[in-house]
């Protein structure tokens, strides 16, 4: 989350330097409810000592409003494509989803 929160802060810096402006904060789908709990709760916590940083930098862009933490199941989490072995099913599925499709297949 840290990682792509300062994604999203050079994306809004570069649209700042073309006049575009947006209004919301982006969304940000997590499967991961601790997560969730822990970025957006500012009381520190003895168990969360080795994500400080990141914890201090995520609540840091939510005050800002750059990004919004939303709760997704797993079973409904688009990054999986990119990020997991799949069966083609399920890869076929998130492929749909997301809009992507083979270049390649006859038309």
């Amino acid at each position: 989350m840290a990682d792509l929160s300062c994604e999203l802060q050079w994306l809004c810096y570069l649209f700042n330097d073309l006049n575009i402006q947006f209004a919301d904060p982006f969304a940000l789908y997590c499967d991961n409810t601790s997560a969730i709990r822990i970025a957006e709760n500012p009381v520190a916590h003895e168990r969360t000592k080795h994500i400080e940083i990141d914890c201090h930098l995520i609540r840091e862009k939510i005050a800002a409003r750059l990004i919004k933490l939303f709760y997704i199941s797993t079973d409904s989490q688009l990054a999986d494509v990119l990020t997991k072995s799949l069966s083609i099913h399920r890869f076929v599925e998130l492929i749909g989803k997301l809009g992507m499709c083979d270049i390649h297949a006859p038309a």
